[in-house]
């Protein structure tokens, strides 16, 4: 029988992998919660290229070697290693992980066994970027400490709440009945917002609120009483904001074209899809807004590019946001979070601009120093900048699964 997580020095572990990289962070538990700073963080990257870093604990960077038919499995049991270091002696109550989707089946956090496991891998075809992954670190676990107890949590989960007609594709009705549908993803992002915003924005935060999840995948969420009524990734995380190697929305005869005219097979434009179009494809330089953004003035064939990147990039999160208001009824409030989101004052700036409409207005000092509140007083909406914490997020699902 597992040790209530409410004792103190509880200790949980959230792990989130994706094909290139995994993170991890070990999170301190109580009966007052769990810590929402983690104890100890870090990261492998690079996964399945020449040399693959690990970072953790603000120590330098480790450069190591994996067979790239080994490198997840390596990385893992890497991981493994050095938890068991940091733990010293320590015991782990549980550990949570970020799986992409639960289908229209899992709707909160499970508990882990061999059923879940089958089950969920029935959902690898709908997020091969990150699904097969995630369910590698559940299975070397089940196999190799049963005793650990294992818990699930859902990129799709918070999106639950958006309505059906949302939800559809004008896809023959059959095709709903078989749960093709728009599920929304980066729920654990959204639901670290919907945790955190009206403690620091006061009532406003369960007003109108779109929430800006931009990193190499990227999203948006339409809230209101802090519940997802919209979001822009669909039935799979290709829909929606164009990304750093992801087209986002695509006019489906182009897929059609693409196969019947030019000739490509199924899997190959599946990797055009994931890894050879959005910023990466139009720029033909980089998958980065910075790398682009230091770049963009070139005056040659190669900086046109990049300046069509860029405006392509924002223009589709305006037109996104756009139609968000439409579907909220007006806008309060606008958030951006992730890695870019989070750090890009330039590319903020510039979807504020586009947004004149809306009525933001910045701050530039506040906006220049990633600020959490950037727009002035006198804007018509509300502007915020918070960092994501999907981390945490697990780890109090985790806490609460482990319970008793």
């Amino acid at each position: 029988m597992n040790t209530p997580v409410h004792q103190e020095g509880a200790l949980i572990l959230v792990l989130n992998c994706g094909s290139s990289s995994i993170k991890f962070a070990l999170f301190a538990a109580s009966q007052g919660g769990v810590a929402q700073q983690s104890e100890w963080s870090g990261k492998v990257e690079g996964i399945g290229r020449e040399t693959t870093t690990y970072r953790a604990g603000g120590l330098p960077a480790e450069t190591l070697v994996f067979a790239p038919e080994q490198a997840h499995h390596d990385s893992l049991a890497h991981i493994r290693e050095k938890v068991v270091e940091q733990l010293a002696g320590r015991r782990l109550h549980a550990v949570a992980h970020r799986v992409v989707h639960g289908g229209s089946k899992y709707f909160a956090p499970v508990l882990i066994d061999a059923a879940v496991l089958a089950d969920l891998k029935t959902y690898v075809p709908l997020a091969p970027l990150h699904q097969p992954f995630a369910l590698e670190a559940i299975e070397v676990l089940l196999a190799s400490r049963p005793d650990i107890v294992q818990v699930a949590c859902f990129d799709t989960a918070f999106h639950h709440t958006v309505p059906q007609v949302e939800q559809m594709l004008a896809l023959p009705y059959d095709a709903w009945e078989r749960g093709l549908r728009r599920y929304g993803f980066h729920g654990l992002s959204y639901e670290y917002q919907s945790l955190v915003l009206e403690r620091r924005y006061g009532p406003v935060a369960r007003g109108k609120v779109i929430v800006a999840h931009l990193g190499s995948g990227a999203s948006l969420c339409a809230m209101e009483n802090l519940q997802s009524v919209g979001t822009t990734m669909g039935f799979s995380a290709l829909d929606g904001l164009m990304m750093g190697t992801r087209c986002g929305a695509l006019d489906p005869g182009a897929v059609i074209y693409l196969m019947e005219i030019e000739k490509l097979s199924l899997e190959k434009v599946a990797h055009v899809l994931y890894h050879e179009s959005g910023l990466l494809g139009v720029s033909g330089v980089s998958a980065d807004p910075p790398v682009l953004l230091a770049q963009e003035e070139r005056m040659d064939a190669t900086g046109e590019r990049i300046r069509a990147a860029l405006a392509l990039y924002v223009r589709r999160i305006v037109r996104e946001i756009g139609a968000l208001t439409a579907v909220l009824g007006g806008l309060d409030m606008l958030v951006f979070t992730a890695g870019i989101g989070e750090h890009s004052a330039v590319l903020r700036q510039r979807i504020c601009d586009a947004l004149a409409f809306a009525g933001p207005v910045l701050d530039g000092d506040a906006n220049a120093r990633n600020a959490s509140l950037i727009s002035t007083a006198d804007s018509r909406i509300v502007v915020g900048v918070e960092p994501a914490n999907e981390e945490w997020v697990a780890a109090r699902h985790a806490a609460r699964a482990v319970l008793s």
